[in-house]
């Protein structure tokens, strides 16, 4: 049975007439006549009573009727998803989101922003470390991972870079430094530095460090903090001092003072990362969009002022 059939039976049934149904449907009236009749003979059954003024259901034509009509609903629901996947406009897309990540503005500007371009995208959000993110895509968990390259693993994957986001420095308050501005990190060499795990982001551990290095000085290495956005709770405690990403001193802790970090100062680079071969329309949206917008955020960067120092965030 074609699915023409039905909605010639439905227009019918609608308009009691071939003729009106005819002209509804844009087709002459004795190849519809012919459908309705080879559609009766198809089910074995009398759909309609033929009347001089028209056409009237029978009883069993009363029953099919709405069942034709919910196939046809059915079939444009099918055929609007169906458009709707290809152009990217509707699904189900699940974001895994690397420490620290939602703090950065840019990020959950852009998922907002992306909800009111295809709002009939429903978007899962999950917020872990970068190896159990690169883990989930794997298995697969999660479509789309924005992360903290580099990572251990990249087989299966492919990686885009998105924005490589200012540092600065965590002081305690009352630190003897805490009314300067800028600071080069030998200053505060002898201040215990808290860090996260290396397994949590080994591409920025390693870039903290490497930062001290350059500025000639061995950090001496205090408490680690469970995740990257921990670090400011325990600078907050007295605990020592702590390099972290710039959208890290939204953070309301009270007694912490952010500062610039003068040159050597290790940038905290964020990338995007999606199975390799995936050809969801939805995802490819998604990573086109936030690219778009972390250059731009990156770009704005570059052209404000430098990061002053926030008092008692």
């Amino acid at each position: 049975m074609d699915i023409r059939h039905l909605r010639y039976f439905v227009t019918v049934a609608e308009h009691g007439s071939i003729t009106r149904a005819a002209e509804a449907l844009g087709i002459e009236q004795p190849p519809l006549s012919q459908q309705i009749r080879q559609l009766e003979r198809n089910l074995g059954v009398t759909l309609f009573e033929r009347q001089t003024r028209g056409m009237k259901l029978t009883e069993i034509g009363e029953v099919l009727l709405p069942r034709a009509r919910t196939i046809l609903d059915l079939q444009a629901q099918f055929l609007s998803t169906a458009e709707g996947l290809a152009r990217g406009e509707k699904g189900h897309i699940r974001v895994g989101l690397a420490g620290a990540v939602p703090l950065l503005p840019v990020i959950p500007l852009t998922i907002r922003r992306f909800r009111e371009m295809a709002p009939d995208v429903t978007l899962s959000l999950e917020e872990s470390n970068t190896p159990a993110l690169c883990a989930a895509l794997h298995e697969p968990s999660v479509d789309i991972a924005i992360i903290r390259p580099p990572f251990t693993d990249p087989s299966r994957l492919s990686v885009f870079h998105l924005l490589d986001e200012p540092t600065v420095i965590a002081l305690p308050r009352g630190h003897r430094l805490a009314k300067e501005p800028v600071i080069s990190l030998d200053m505060v060499a002898d201040d215990p530095l808290i860090i996260f795990p290396r397994e949590l982001g080994p591409g920025f551990h390693d870039a903290i460090l490497s930062a001290y290095q350059l500025a000639g000085v061995t950090p001496t290495m205090g408490q680690q903090a469970p995740q990257i956005a921990g670090t400011v709770p325990l600078v907050a405690a007295g605990l020592g001092v702590s390099v972290v990403p710039r959208s890290l001193s939204q953070i309301h802790a009270g007694g912490v003072t952010f500062h610039a970090i003068s040159e050597p100062a290790p940038r905290a680079t964020l990338a995007v990362a999606i199975r390799t071969g995936q050809n969801m329309p939805l995802v490819t949206r998604f990573v086109t969009v936030l690219r778009t917008a972390c250059r731009k955020w990156e770009q704005r960067q570059h052209d404000t002022a430098p990061f002053a120092d926030s008092e008692n965030l």
